[in-house]
């Protein structure tokens, strides 16, 4: 293996390290790697013109169509755009949904607005209205009006002027008209996405019109202009005269372009009508089975990154190997990954550059050797490290530019936790832990997570061949057993972990007394025989046994052990008194000590144990079965015992580079008030954890507001109680909405045609005469109702809240699983 330290990896396969710590070294994988094709040369030509695609998996890849056929190339998936959206949007070709289109206005008022100014305009040309023509009769002189309006012997100037006063009137009229009718928004629903393109077409349309009518005596306003200046134009000077005629046609066009223009936001229009490669990508969107247009800026295809630094050979030859189907989408990722972890180091990029022309595709594998998994059951996006789940219910609950949108999860999501809730047969495991599973495991062959699965004996959540550890708790084939100490050195550590395991799910024992007592016996044993005693011996133990306990402590008389004496002495005196946790935990531990787990947890030298202390420091994809059918009580001590190790494991890393993530797909009985406390720390140390649950009742009734505070993000079922609805109901909140009431009240008349008239009226309706009385106001309300969570919800939809580590939430969303 030559990753070049980019892994951050410590030791090498199956090494002890220099600590002598059991269990820190890198276990075996599940199953021998896959053959690996040669690694390709730099290339001496550029990448052919018409590249072939990517060998077609067992299943989709991502960005593949959802018609029959080939996937798309490798090189369209990676130049693929990935828009920054909010959480829990799947972002691969994402394109955000159009405003909501209004409700259709009623054409009542503009119809009666219309004809009103047309009523208007009949009487002003008849001039029917007094004093309208006063102010044009100031400004032309009293002397050309008569009674009956302008005389016969009026010079053109004056009767142009009344005729073009009368005009701006009637327009005038026509904006009010307009404004008091409604008529812009009659014009934005008809014209719809296309407003902008409308808008500029009538608008330059009424330009042109006008502009021809006023080159016309019918809008004299080229005329008005003209006998303004005709002292200019009759003066004799051919110059005064063009600069005259000149000013008088481009004053004419400024005054009926101009306003045309800021009306109809022409700057806006044509800014938007511009060439699509200056826009950037489009927003348009895409149609059915279309393959989305690759990204604005320089092609992911095209490594820029590594030609930006200088690495042009290496450049040149992933840029072939995409090209020519040398790589999947995986190494891809994964060869991004190991370049951001070497470009920061000038000694790192040589070394990344000769071990991609050396190696190829086999650069910078996975420990295990793997490039991807044997079977995928999700769309994955390796790139942002999405798995896709569903998609945002077309619902009026969901807000509307959410509506259609694919819903996703990721890292970002799960670093706060995952609460996944629902009865049996649901589809909790296969719709959303198995595909959970799987993106983390495709993110550990990339170097950048490890995942710990633990769950049913089975293959629920993937085959044996796409982990690199299977242990099978009870089953004789297991290549490895399980270290219930955790792998740790120090025994207040390990016993701490034990006693969550062993009583954490007690609520009249506290797990620090019985943290003590494991401590008392787990630091004199390890200093005598070195190691923590196996399952048979600590239940002997904690049983007090005086053979055992007389023999420990001649043990340590005799190698002079005084510290650990004392504490062997301390244990033996508070053994006598009412309420030592000892005989709770013997009875706890005798769980484990039967014949179907003889051997398996063993701490000797013959000892083969999984430590989850591997997982601090490897990328690995680990699956632990738990016996749950034949000892279900066993079952969920090693499932409380995993948790509170993963806890311990996650906050104690000093490298948290590595995201590190535990998924339980039954958490019933293993959720204590101190793994909700470490659960709450996780998003701090690039850690997560799934959890799932049937019903909340599975957790004790005073952690069911801790545990929903403490994750980020939770996730409820169709067939959940109103019981467990209601306690989603209060996590998720409220939010303000608006409320119309409509109140039906009789009417009462007091004049006898009046009443009369009424009571013809309930004879032949049947009912008596009211009058509607409207209230809008805005109310409070929660998000989801309990009895809404409850029986509202259809099957194969979910309700998923998404909050990530920087903070950012999104509503309760319902999702159509697998959708």
């Amino acid at each position: 293996m030559d990753n070049e330290g980019t892994h951050g990896t410590r030791g090498t396969w199956g090494a002890q390290p220099p600590d002598g710590r059991p269990g820190s070294s890198v276990p075996h994988p599940a199953g021998p790697p896959p053959a690996q094709p040669p690694a390709f040369p730099p290339p001496a030509v550029p990448p052919p013109a018409a590249p072939p695609t990517v060998p077609k998996p067992l299943t989709a890849v991502p960005g593949q169509p959802r018609t029959a056929g080939a996937p798309p190339a490798l090189a369209e998936w990676l130049n693929a755009p990935r828009p920054e959206t909010g959480p829990g949007i799947w972002r691969y070709a994402h394109v955000p949904r159009a405003a909501e289109r209004p409700p259709r206005p009623s054409l009542v008022g503009p119809a009666a607005t219309l004809v009103l100014w047309l009523l208007l305009w009949l009487l002003l040309s008849e001039r029917a209205v007094p004093y309208v023509f006063k102010p044009i009769e100031i400004i032309t002189g009293p002397q050309w009006w008569s009674f009956g309006g302008l005389r016969s012997d009026a010079p053109d100037l004056v009767v142009n002027s009344t005729t073009l006063y009368y005009q701006v009137l009637v327009l005038i009229l026509g904006f009010w008209a307009a404004r008091i009718g409604g008529w812009a928004q009659v014009a934005h629903y008809f014209a719809g996405a296309r407003l902008e393109r409308v808008r500029l077409t009538l608008s330059a349309a009424a330009a042109l019109v006008l502009l021809w009518l006023a080159w016309t005596p019918k809008v004299p306003l080229l005329l008005v202009l003209m006998g303004s200046a005709d002292g200019w134009l009759r003066s004799g000077n051919q110059l005064k005269a063009t600069v005259a005629a000149y000013g008088c046609y481009a004053l004419t066009v400024a005054i009926v372009v101009w306003p045309i223009a800021r009306a109809a936001r022409w700057e806006t229009a044509l800014r938007a009508l511009r060439p699509r490669s200056a826009r950037g990508p489009s927003t348009a969107p895409a149609q059915p089975g279309a393959t989305p247009a690759a990204a604005a800026g320089p092609l992911r295809a095209q490594w820029p990154d590594l030609r930006a630094a200088g690495s042009t050979d290496a450049a040149d030859a992933l840029t072939a190997a995409v090209h020519a189907g040398r790589l999947n989408d995986v190494d891809c990722v994964r060869l991004r990954h190991a370049w951001g972890a070497a470009r920061t180091r000038p000694d790192r990029r040589t070394s990344f550059t000769e071990t991609v022309l050396r190696k190829g595709a086999d650069a910078y594998l996975h420990p295990s050797g793997r490039r991807d998994l044997p079977l995928r059951t999700a769309l994955h996006d390796p790139l942002t490290g999405q798995v896709r789940i569903g998609d945002c219910a077309d619902d009026p609950r969901n807000p509307y530019a959410r509506r259609g949108s694919g819903m996703a999860l990721e890292p970002a999501s799960l670093g706060t936790s995952l609460l996944v809730v629902g009865p049996p047969g649901s589809g909790k495991t296969e719709r959303v832990v198995r595909p959970v599973v799987e993106s983390l495991a495709l993110r550990a062959l990339t170097g950048q997570a490890a995942v710990l699965a633990v769950g049913g004996a089975g293959d629920r959540l993937g085959p044996d061949s796409a982990y690199d550890v299977v242990v099978r708790i009870g089953d004789p084939a297991s290549v490895h057993d399980f270290d219930l100490y955790g792998g740790t050195t120090d025994p207040d550590e390990a016993a701490a972990a034990l006693a969550e395991g062993l009583a954490g799910d007690l609520p009249a024992l506290d797990t620090r007394r019985a943290a003590t007592a494991l401590g008392q016996l787990l630091g004199p044993y390890r200093a005598v025989h070195g190691t923590f005693p196996p399952v048979p011996e600590l239940r002997e133990l904690l049983e007090g046994s005086a053979a055992v306990l007389e023999g420990l402590r001649q043990a340590l008389e005799s190698a002079g052990h005084h510290a650990m004496l004392r504490e062997l002495e301390a244990r033996r005196r508070q053994a006598q008194s009412a309420g030592d946790p000892a005989a709770v935990l013997a009875d706890r531990i005798a769980v484990l000590d039967r014949p179907a787990f003889a051997g398996f947890f063993a701490t000797g030298p013959e000892a083969r144990p999984f430590s989850l202390r591997s997982l601090e420091q490897h990328p690995l994809r680990v699956r632990v079965d738990l016996p749950e059918r034949a000892h279900a009580e066993a079952s969920r001590v090693l499932a409380r015992l995993i948790l509170a190790q993963f806890n311990a494991v996650a906050a104690a890393r000093a490298d948290r580079s590595l995201f590190v993530c535990l998924v339980l797909d039954d958490a019933t009985h293993t959720v204590t008030a101190d793994t909700v406390r470490g659960i709450r720390r996780l998003r701090s140390v690039n850690a997560g954890a799934v959890l799932a649950l049937r019903t909340l009742d599975d957790v004790p009734e005073e952690l069911h507001t801790p545990l929903l505070g403490a994750v980020g993000c939770t996730m409820a079922f169709p067939g959940v109680t109103t019981w467990d609805g209601k306690r989603f109901a209060e996590a998720w909140g409220k939010e303000w909405v608006e409320v119309r009431e409509v109140a039906q009240h009789g009417v009462f008349a007091d004049q006898p045609l009046t009443r009369a008239l009424h009571a013809l009226r309930k004879m032949a309706t049947g009912k008596a005469v009211t009058t509607d009385a409207v209230t809008v106001r805005q109310v409070e309300r929660e998000r989801w109702s309990a009895s809404g969570l409850a029986y509202e919800l259809p099957a194969g939809h979910a309700v998923l809240s998404v909050t990530t580590v920087d903070g950012e939430h999104a509503p309760p969303l319902l999702v159509r699983l697998g959708a």
